[in-house]
């Protein structure tokens, strides 16, 4: 696939920008604003910025509990997040949610849920919309390792079969469900599914790499635009820090340091840069510009969130489905 260097420059501010937010994030969690769990996507920015840049803009997006990077490719709004995040009522969910459940409609962001597995069959209802209502859409679902263990994945994988659905299954396999490894709940490299391949398209990609992740997304886009059915890709990554907090609150022992290390060294947005100002598609000025322009933009978002209101008493009443 060849790319041009303005669109290698968008994956890569993308990338970083993730990246940046989250160790934001990260440096502020401990001051006990953000009365919410949170899931950093360190390590994994590649597959949400090259998945979501395959992605037109009326496309679904469902995601996971590790969903900050998948709203932000996707173009959701910053401020609105970190609002949620501090759980005021100018949150994307409007202080309900907090990380776990973020959201943004206009942007293609359907929301996403903290339940393991639980928006495999959302983000398969979607594709199923999308082909009933005879719309050019495409829905996307992103899901861990450990979701694949969930009978869901696979009876929302036989209907979008059965269908021929318009979805495209990323799973992203960051090689732990919290502290247990992925060898301890597969037999072999068992997580990579495969299907007929006049039903299912399928693919096993290094998820570090964003320009591989792009050209694989839009093999499998294209061809549900087709209505050629759904595709299932597994991006192998890693998540650099623990499953939910910061650094400090992840359990010691579970994981070797020499393994994080090693991960830490092959670091996405790092390879990245360093790939684009080899090509010379990335100079030190664009590099100095970019980081200035997304940290004036978190710095305003924090700013934000931190001056927001909190939900009301009254706002118990607004938002409520009852039949």
């Amino acid at each position: 696939m060849s790319l041009t260097f303005e669109a290698k420059r968008n994956l890569w501010r993308s990338m970083l920008r993730i990246r940046r937010v989250q160790e934001r994030i990260e440096s502020e969690y401990l001051k006990d604003e953000m009365k919410t769990p949170v899931h950093l996507y360190i390590g994994q920015e590649a597959i949400a910025t090259g998945v979501c840049a395959a992605l037109r803009a009326d496309d679904a997006i469902n995601s996971n509990h590790r969903s900050h990077g998948h709203y932000l490719a996707k173009g959701g709004d910053l401020k609105a997040m970190m609002a949620e995040l501090f759980c005021r009522s100018t949150g994307c969910s409007k202080g309900y949610g907090g990380s776990m459940h973020l959201v943004d409609v206009a942007h293609g962001n359907m929301g996403t849920s903290a339940i393991v597995g639980g928006g495999i069959p959302i983000g398969t209802g979607q594709g199923l919309a999308f082909q009933m209502q005879k719309l050019d859409r495409v829905s996307v679902v992103f899901f861990g390792d450990g979701a694949a263990d969930e009978g869901t994945f696979y009876e929302s994988l036989n209907f979008a079969l059965l269908k021929k659905l318009p979805v495209v299954y990323v799973m992203e396999n960051n090689g732990w469900a919290v502290c247990s490894p992925t060898n301890t709940r597969h037999c072999g490299d068992n997580v990579f599914h495969k299907g007929a391949t006049d039903r299912l398209f399928s693919a096993k990609i290094d998820g570090n790499d964003p320009e591989l992740v792009l050209e694989t997304a839009q093999k499998a886009v294209e061809r549900a635009r087709r209505g050629e059915g759904p595709s299932f890709i597994e991006c192998v990554t890693y998540r650099i820090l623990g499953h939910a907090g910061c650094v400090s609150q992840d359990p010691k022992g579970y994981r070797d340091l020499a393994e994080i290390e090693a991960w830490r060294m092959r670091c996405p947005v790092c390879a990245y840069q360093a790939k684009l100002l080899a090509e010379c598609a990335l100079d030190a000025q664009a590099l100095a510009e970019a980081e200035t322009e997304i940290s004036a933009e978190i710095d305003a978002a924090f700013a934000f969130a931190r001056q927001s209101p909190l939900p009301t008493a009254a706002d118990l009443h607004h938002n409520l489905f009852c039949e």
